[in-house]
């Protein structure tokens, strides 16, 4: 066995019952395989081996084996996601400890590549709206495509560093921090990150978590909820991160009620009692994963939107918009390179202190352009879940759905022509043009499937 597991597992021991001979055993098990499903796109699983529910991540599932996700059209569509058991625990607690039932404006700080934002979104009712933010552009780019395939309209995807959102002082109701971490959590699934481990980058790590937190907690409004989480086991990382934020942020610990059945462990943090909720390979089905709750004591709770601004209408293109797709509170659309995009007018002054204060590289859905006698739809309003299916549809079989996502030839009949949206088992994978004798693929270049199979 690692040696380092052997160090971590010494350090557990500082917790009453932690059996570290059943923890080290549990790291020589293959570790499960989950899926989460995409309500508003499927509502079964789909697949033969499907073994029991995720039971603090309703919609979710555990599989008995782990198929080839990358030729499942499903997969590509946002039909669901896979996403490891333990981290949908942010489900659990955003039911126990948030409101769900009011507008809330929520962050996703550290976001990419997009399980808990998509996890967010699902959870969100219409009325409120998700920021989901990556710093580093490579990886916000992923982010961007992985909420575009979930299709929820009211997300937004930014690319900033922790410290810009504190011009948008007091905006947040919910701030959500999967924080950079030493990952030992994951050394079951990702055993080559034993070899970055270290005590020294452990001590970084826990250097880097505050300074994040310090960062962005001017953007949660007094009263608003952190949900603050790692996937590490270190101390250093976890509870002396809650004790910190206690006694130098002046957040107010929350309580997390779980079922003892699930095996979640619950601990306190030394100084400040502060209760976090550890997963353990050895007493759950998921990896490693530390995960608590506050609410922000001080501060205020209004925040300042400023004088609002009209933009210009195209009233012809507005119109155009209104029959793609739906949403609360009516249309409001923009004009970008890529082409119109629409928001909820529910979040028009939203729009406008966000768009100020931060790089977005998603603002809402990308319709598409009008053109001489038609409207040129883009990839995402095929793909957002208020689309008006008022479209004509070509549904595929599994080999034509994987031929089209490849952006290979599919034999279709001649007799159909102009725009299809296509689907698979229902669920729209894109756009396709449909001439006398061919179809012409716009399933983007980017994203098409590489795999053979």
């Amino acid at each position: 066995m690692n040696p380092i597991l052997h160090k971590l597992a010494d350090e557990l021991t500082v917790f009453e019952g932690f059996d570290a001979a059943a923890f080290l055993e549990a790291h020589h098990q293959p570790a499960p395989v989950t899926i989460r499903l995409n309500a508003a796109k499927l509502q079964q699983p789909h697949f033969e081996h499907v073994q029991a529910s995720v039971p603090w991540a309703p919609g979710a599932f555990y599989l008995e084996q782990r198929p080839v996700f990358a030729l499942d059209p499903l997969w590509h569509a946002g039909a669901y996601y896979v996403q490891e058991a333990s981290s949908m625990f942010l489900a659990h607690a955003m039911r126990t400890v948030v409101d769900l039932s009011v507008p809330l404006r929520v962050l996703d700080l550290c976001a990419a590549p997009g399980g808990k934002s998509t996890l967010l979104a699902g959870l969100l009712n219409e009325q409120s709206l998700l920021v989901s933010n990556e710093v580093i552009k490579t990886r916000a780019s992923i982010l961007y495509e992985n909420m575009v395939k979930w299709g929820q309209p009211n997300t937004i995807v930014s690319n900033n560093d922790p410290k810009d959102f504190a011009r948008l002082e007091n905006y947040f109701d919910v701030i959500v921090i999967d924080a950079p971490c030493s990952g030992s959590g994951l050394f079951r699934r990702e055993p080559e990150a034993m070899e970055e481990w270290s005590e020294d980058n452990v001590a970084l790590c826990s250097q880097r978590q505050q300074r994040i937190l310090a960062d962005v907690l001017p953007a949660l409004k007094a009263g608003g909820i952190l949900i603050y989480s790692t996937c590490s086991y270190s101390l250093a990382e976890d509870e002396a991160i809650s004790d910190w934020l206690v006694q130098s942020c002046q957040m107010e610990p929350l309580m997390i009620p779980v079922q003892k059945e699930w095996g979640i462990f619950q601990a306190l943090s030394p100084a400040a009692k502060a209760p976090g909720y550890r997963f353990m390979p050895h007493l759950v089905k998921g990896e490693g994963l530390f995960l608590a709750a506050f609410r922000k004591t001080e501060g205020h709770s209004q925040f300042d939107y400023g004088r609002p601004k009209s933009g210009k209408i195209d009233k012809q293109v507005l119109q155009q918009a209104e029959k793609l797709l739906t949403l609360p509170g009516g249309l409001m659309i923009h004009e970008t390179a890529a082409g119109w995009v629409a928001q909820s007018e529910l979040f028009r002054a939203d729009m406008q202190a966000l768009s100020n204060a931060l790089r977005l590289k998603k603002t809402g859905v990308l319709l598409g352009k009008p053109g001489k006698n038609e409207w040129i739809p883009e990839h995402e309003l095929a793909l957002c879940t208020t689309l008006q299916r008022n479209w004509p549809e070509l549904e595929l079989n599994l080999e034509d759905a994987r031929h089209f996502l490849r952006r290979d030839p599919v034999e279709i009949d001649g007799s159909a022509k102009g725009w299809h949206l296509i689907t698979h088992r229902k669920v729209p994978l894109g756009w396709a043009k449909l001439l006398p004798n061919r179809m012409n693929n716009y399933y983007p270049q980017d994203w098409r499937l590489r795999m053979k199979g």
